[in-house]
């Protein structure tokens, strides 16, 4: 298939498995999960006809694993502003996760640490490498490193998702190492 269709159908799933399945007329489960055909149907009836191939294609080679097919339904793996619970269960994290971000943002970390902002969850990755490329898409990345082992003795839940993303309410300050 090609790259620039993949891309577009990956957006395509992003946004209305995360954000807006009403547009389309489809309902997420109360985990996320709508039946593929479900999704492919509301997709052509609005003017953006998906094949099953291209579904399993952008799928399979999205880079991040943003989707999670499993059996006859999909479900996008984190990052919905819209109500969804993921039904991840609690796990133990490992000594340190890190966040990618901007210059710009960090006096508001600085005082209220991370939040979810329009999503569940803060996203931390399990290594700088992958916090750099989300840092990346909006401008030149600040990696933060968060203490997670401390912040699960604290209490604090964390969660990972399908493709590597750990998930939490959000990260206080004192957890954080920040640049600078």
């Amino acid at each position: 298939m090609d790259e620039r269709r993949t891309v577009k159908v990956s957006k395509y799933l992003s946004k209305h498995l995360r954000h807006q399945p009403g547009r389309i007329g489809i309902t997420l489960d109360e985990h996320g999960w709508v039946a593929v055909d479900e999704l492919l149907h509301a997709a052509a009836a609005h003017g953006f006809a998906i094949t099953r191939a291209e579904l399993d294609h952008a799928v399979a080679v999205n880079d991040k694993r943003r989707f999670t097919v499993e059996g006859d339904r999909i479900r996008a793996n984190q990052g919905h502003t819209v109500a969804v619970d993921l039904d991840l269960p609690p796990a133990e994290p490992p000594s340190y996760l890190y966040h990618g971000t901007v210059a710009r943002v960090l006096d508001a970390i600085r005082a209220e640490g991370l939040r979810p902002m329009t999503r569940h969850h803060v996203h931390l990755s399990p290594d700088r490498e992958t916090a750099t490329r989300v840092g990346a898409r909006r401008g030149r990345p600040l990696v933060l490193t968060v203490d997670a082992v401390a912040m699960h003795r604290a209490g604090h839940i964390f969660r990972v998702s399908a493709n590597g993303v750990w998930l939490v309410e959000s990260v206080p300050p004192r957890f954080l190492r920040l640049p600078g």
